[in-house]
């Protein structure tokens, strides 16, 4: 059985040290009274929920799933427990802000404990995932009364909600969305359909706040045409049952404790949030706050899985050691042998990098809300639009890979319900679906903001990682490799944005790999950061600087290969049409 602990030294490092984020929440002013105590006492209580408290439900939740009822949704067993708990320990408000109940904690430790509730249950950590992205998208776009109304109920976790996009025919192609609204009373009638809404129905909390994206009255067709609504399970003003309805639930390869709902709309009232026909841009809001979240479910898979196959290794006792090693002749722990060594190796690689990757944007997440001038707002807030792609796709592919790899430390054993290591491979795959499958994603990072304005925005943050190659790689011969490698990159960026003008298929057909190169280079910057750590006062735990050894030694290496990739795009992908 699958237990979890906390690697609260791990964030500890990557807060403190690596991201040096208490020592500039002082100059940001809505945190200036939070330090590092208040950041070790708020992840070592997370920590210490996650493990009591979801982490023995985590199986449970994959045993028993959801049970649909005539509309009605039950959750596994253990579950709306957990959630009581949860409320009643403030977790929900961490931050929100105060002037709603909040407590105005910075994202980055929002951030942490999002990665330790994940890593414990990634099921019932979906009830309140999208809590945080709601209150954003409210506080953005809705009106003094709609923000006095539910702002504070959504910070406390007294009512949970969800995100209503996708159609049966409109999945990542929202301009084909058929849900309409109707002017009624002041307010608005929705009807339609929606599917794959998470919590759409439950048993955790009274009332259900529904964001629906829903063609506005006399709008244009397409995307243009859509506009957001809030659409609530019960009307907070009667007490009467809004006209929405649950018509089952999803059986699922994994995740299977999230009730997955297909949601019917028949005249449900509903209440405009933001200006008619800009619902994608209110509910971008709410995207862009999921996909940092599910690149964190990335992060959690992936340490999950690693910590778990870890402790295996090191009690499985089998075979003999390698010829020449100096244990002798008995038989030894498989985390010895060089082959599993080495798999674990890789794993404790890109996990600890995906972490530093998605913290880095959490923190950005900050500096976007809270730097005291505008010119630091707008830098930070473009740095975050070109990580939150990538760290939605690069994170997640590693969450799955490294519980693929872990699994296969178990050898038969992890193929065995049993040993916990099934269940991982299956949770960790849907973070790669949803929020924007991950091609969408590198589509949207290099088409969309980078080919789009000409490299411009992402020439700064290459700008950026040069500058903190030079600085903390002084001395060290990863230095070169880390210069070299964004040398390479930049004229291969300058060609690519020329084709591109001539053949506009090729940036589409390069995103992948392009994606993969941005997120090599990123994670190079924070690396190098931790060899200086090492080198320095000692600030760096056990094992940190071999690790960002093996990162330069054999990750690095590989954008040369993803780079060719990208070259070899130029041309046409095969034909298809002649094949059966």
């Amino acid at each position: 059985m699958r237990r979890y602990v906390p690697p609260l030294q791990d964030m500890q490092f990557v807060i403190e040290r690596v991201l040096g984020a208490p020592a500039q929440w002082p100059d940001l002013p809505a945190l200036a009274d939070h330090d590092i105590e208040t950041a070790r006492h708020v992840l070592t209580e997370a920590g210490r929920f996650a493990a009591d408290v979801l982490a023995p439900l985590n199986a449970v939740g994959d045993r028993e799933g959801c049970t649909w009822t005539d509309g009605q949704v039950a959750t596994p067993a253990g579950f709306a427990g957990a959630y009581r708990a949860y409320v009643e320990a403030g977790w929900p408000s961490l931050g929100c802000a105060p002037e709603w109940g909040g407590q105005g904690l910075p994202h980055l430790l929002e951030a942490a404990v999002q990665e330790m509730l994940v890593s414990a249950n990634h099921a019932w950590s979906m009830y309140p995932g999208l809590l945080h992205g709601a209150y954003a998208c409210l506080a953005a776009h809705g009106d003094s009364a709609l923000k006095a109304l539910y702002l504070p109920r959504l910070a406390s976790g007294e009512w949970l909600c969800t995100m209503c996009l996708t159609e049966p025919q409109a999945g990542s192609d929202l301009g084909r969305i058929r849900t309409r609204a109707t002017e009624r009373d002041g307010a608005y009638a929705i009807d339609g359909g929606k599917i794959f809404i998470s919590g759409g129905e439950h048993d955790l909390t009274d009332n259900i706040v529904h964001l629906v994206l829903a063609r506005h009255p006399g709008g244009p067709p397409g995307p243009r045409g859509l506009s957001l609504f809030l659409v609530p399970k019960v009307l907070p003003d009667t007490g009467e049952r809004n006209a929405v309805y649950c018509d089952g639930v999803e059986s699922k390869l994994g995740i299977r404790g999230s009730a997955t709902c297909s949601m019917r709309f028949e005249g449900a009232r509903g209440w405009l949030l933001g200006e008619p026909c800009k619902g994608l841009a209110a509910m971008f809001v709410m995207m862009n706050a999921a996909r940092l979240g599910v690149g964190l479910q990335g992060v959690a898979h992936g340490e999950a899985a690693y910590k778990h196959a870890l402790r295996y290794a090191r009690e499985r006792i089998q075979g003999r050691p390698a010829p020449g090693a100096a244990e002798g002749t008995e038989p030894v722990p498989i985390a010895r042998h060089p082959a599993v060594h080495a798999n674990l190796a890789a794993q404790r690689c890109a996990v600890e990098g995906a972490r530093m990757l998605a913290y880095w944007t959490a923190q950005l997440l900050d500096e976007s809300e809270y730097a005291p001038t505008p010119d630091q707002r707008r830098d930070a807030h473009e740095r975050l639009a070109l990580l939150t792609p990538l760290v939605k796709a690069w994170c997640t592919r590693a969450g799955f890979e490294v519980a693929d790899q872990a699994l296969q430390v178990f050898g038969g054993h992890g193929y065995i319900e049993e040993t916990g290591a099934a269940q991982a491979l299956r949770d960790s795959r849907i973070p790669l679906l949803y929020e924007g499958t991950n091609e969408i994603q590198a589509v949207d990072l290099l088409v969309r903001k980078i080919v789009a304005d000409g490299g411009a925005a992402y020439g700064h943050l290459l700008d950026d990682l040069e500058a903190a190659a030079r600085h903390d790689g002084r001395g060290l011969e990863q230095q070169a490799v880390q210069l070299d490698a964004l040398a390479a990159h930049r004229r291969l960026l300058a060609g690519l944005i020329r084709e591109s003008a001539e053949d506009p298929g090729y940036p589409y057909r390069a995103a992948d790999d392009f994606l993969r190169a941005a997120a090599l280079l990123c994670l190079g910057r924070w690396w190098l950061k931790v060899l200086a750590l090492s080198r320095g006062d000692g600030a760096a735990p056990r094992g940190k600087a071999a690790t960002a050894c093996h990162f330069f030694d054999t990750v690095l290496p590989g954008i040369a290969h993803v780079e060719h990739r990208i070259r070899c795009a130029r041309r046409a992908l095969p034909d298809l049409d002649d094949c059966d």
